[in-house]
């Protein structure tokens, strides 16, 4: 008797909506969705500093299938996207299914079913575990001797908080990637003064923020494909600039020239516009995109160090000029551990085989989702599927329709493992397509120990949606367990 697979979709992020919504359409209701969170969101429930926004534009920022012509700006903030997936998890009637304050610690494959372990001991069985838990859910602090000596409030921009009043406060901020751009702008006015710690400079593109207007949303309402012309609009841009990563690299000038044009612009003083100049080629880290950062920065109470720090002390920062920055506040914009896919939970597979082992000289997985030796796991976002430029969404997307797939081919009695040959193939061609991006100058920052890159995706969002269109069943051994 055939009987549907139980699913459990663990994260309540894009990636988690995303695939419940996705076996919803197709009439699948045999799945719950964890979450250790009190609300659904993900990097949209924890990420409430300062300014906190999407750098994508929302109309290409959301469901393809379900847009949203009340976004409030081209760039919405935090509580406009978190608002976003709850109205989505309210209309595809998604509450039923979901657990909060459930956290994973690990996942076993015994006997054709996964056994799932909670913080709170419980255990849970799911024939098919699509873990969701993203790339950037846990905040990486810094490895800088005497973090625990300061002797005022510090914490990482990722868990703000917001008990902590900057106003006249001298204030540290470790950092200048994708959440610092963001919220060094915002504290900069209440501070009384602010110093910013540069590693490296980053490549800061200019925001073409828009708030909507009542007639603009009226528009998108009444006449939807105003608001999906955007959204192509902006689809086609990404397309475009991600290519300048791999295939048309001399296009990474271009990107320079704008980069540069604006630093010359809005930062006047030589000496500061010279530590803000970037000294690798554009891709190396993230573009940034924002038109009140480098301003921000030249403000007569701020000041940017490029110094490292070799030591926090009780009354501030040490660099290795040997100077005593004193702070009275530190806020840590120091990113998150975006290669330690699925940590902290451990997964074990096929005889007891630790994802953890398979895994010691850097994450891989066909397609970003399948693994040898761990049968009916399906990850959303895991590795090589990370952007440099464009939507995440609408890659998430594309995971969700092939998982879809491989769930209606599951009875609850079977497994599908991907061929070992077939996710070596594909890890070779990814491998050998990203040695010619320009992330193989950016070792630092992108490889790991063994040389692979585990996060970036090195094509376009329109070739993944290809590669991801259609399960082939060849592609995997499908298995029936009579004790299941």
């Amino acid at each position: 008797m055939t009987q549907t697979p139980q699913v459990v979709i663990i994260g309540t992020g894009f990636g988690g909506i995303g695939m419940a919504i996705e076996l919803k359409r197709a009439g699948i209701d045999s799945f719950t969705i964890l979450e250790k969170g009190t609300e659904v969101g993900g990097v949209w429930r924890e990420n409430t500093y300062p300014g906190a926004a999407c750098d994508i534009p929302s109309p290409y920022y959301s469901f393809s299938y379900e847009p949203n012509p009340t976004w409030p700006s081209r760039f919405s903030r935090q509580p406009d996207i978190q608002d976003y997936l709850k109205r989505v998890v309210d209309k595809y009637g998604l509450g039923p299914h979901l657990r909060f304050g459930v956290e994973v610690t690990a996942a076993t494959f015994d006997q054709g079913r996964w056994q799932l372990d909670t913080a709170a001991g419980e255990r849970i069985t799911a024939d098919v575990l699509v873990p969701a838990t993203g790339q950037l859910s846990r905040p990486a602090m810094p490895n800088i001797p005497g973090v625990e000596s300061f002797a005022g409030p510090a914490f990482h921009s990722a868990t703000w908080d917001h008990s902590v009043d900057l106003t006249g406060k001298r204030v540290a901020v470790i950092g200048t990637g994708a959440s610092a751009v963001q919220f060094v702008p915002e504290i900069q006015p209440k501070a009384a003064r602010l110093t910013v710690f540069q590693r490296s400079a980053p490549w800061i593109l200019p925001r073409p923020q828009v708030e909507y207007r009542p007639w603009q949303r009226a528009m998108f309402r009444a006449l939807p494909v105003t608001q999906k012309a955007e959204r192509f609009a902006f689809w086609l841009l990404c397309e475009v600039l991600s290519l300048a990563l791999v295939d048309i690299k001399p296009m990474g000038r271009a990107v320079a020239a704008l980069s540069r044009f604006q630093l010359r612009r809005q930062v006047p003083d030589p000496v500061l516009r010279a530590k803000l100049a970037p000294d690798h080629e554009p891709g190396c880290k993230r573009g940034l995109f924002s038109g009140d950062y480098l301003p921000a920065l030249g403000r007569p109470n701020v000041s940017v160090e490029t110094a490292a720090i070799t030591e926090i002390v009780p009354e501030g920062l040490r660099t290795a000029d040997g100077v005593v920055h004193e702070a009275d506040v530190i806020v840590y914009g120091t990113g998150f551990k975006a290669t330690e896919f699925l940590a902290p939970m451990a997964i074990h597979g096929v005889d007891g085989q630790k994802l953890a082992d398979t895994w010691s000289e850097g994450a891989h997985a066909y397609l970003g989702m399948a693994v040898p030796g761990f049968p009916n796991l399906f990850m959303m976002y895991g590795p090589n599927t990370n952007l440099g430029v464009g939507s995440i969404v609408y890659m998430l997307e594309s995971q969700a329709r092939y998982i879809r797939q491989a769930v209606l081919r599951l009875d609850g009695r079977s497994s599908l493992e991907v061929r070992a040959d077939v996710a070596e193939g594909y890890d070779r061609r990814i491998q050998a397509r990203l040695a010619r991006s320009v992330w193989t100058t950016c070792s630092s920052w992108y490889r790991t120990a063994a040389g692979r890159i585990t996060n970036n995706w090195p094509g376009t969002v329109s070739a993944y949606r290809l590669a991801t269109r259609t399960l082939d069943p060849e592609d995997y051994h499908h298995t029936a367990w009579e004790s299941a």
